[in-house]
Parts: C-alpha cells; sequence; structure tokens
C-alpha cells in the first residue's frame, strides 16, 4: 500500500467541502513528506505548482504490532492564472 497512487473520482461530498470541481490524485506514503515526493514525481513539477491537501498524516502500530497507517494527500496542479 506504501508508494502507491490512487486516481481520485469526483464525489459529491469532497466537492462541496473543498467547495471545488478539480479532480486531484491520493498519494500514500510512510510520511506526508514521502506523499508529496510522489506527487512531485508523478507530475514532474515542483512543490510550489501543486496544491496538496493533506486527508491524514501517518501513524505508527504500537510496538510494531498492527495498527500503522499511511500518509494519505490528495494533490493536483495549480491552475494558472
Amino acid at each position: 500500500m506504501f508508494g502507491t497512487r490512487i486516481k481520485v473520482l469526483k464525489t459529491e461530498d469532497k466537492l462541496k467541502k473543498e467547495n471545488s470541481d478539480k479532480k486531484g490524485f491520493e498519494f500514500y506514503g510512510r510520511t506526508v513528506e514521502e506523499s508529496i515526493q510522489m506527487a512531485m514525481k508523478e507530475f514532474n513539477v515542483p512543490r510550489e505548482s501543486l496544491d496538496i491537501k493533506i486527508v491524514s498524516e501517518e501513524k505508527k502500530g504500537l510496538f510494531g504490532m498492527d495498527g500503522e497507517k499511511p500518509a494519505k494527500i490528495i494533490a493536483s496542479l495549480k491552475k494558472k492564472k
């Protein structure tokens, strides 16, 4: 699951919350920074050219047990003005 990218489908709930009609891509990584780096690589642009929404930060499992969750972001290209 780590290091993967999944295309986000438009959903009414997400669009209402963001007041936006943009599509984005979900990126998962061990950390938020790793997720952002993957988005930069996928879009082949610098960080300043991306709109990034942090959906959830990573969570570590207790003593190596289950419960570890990856960081998740939604990234899209900024619109040029």
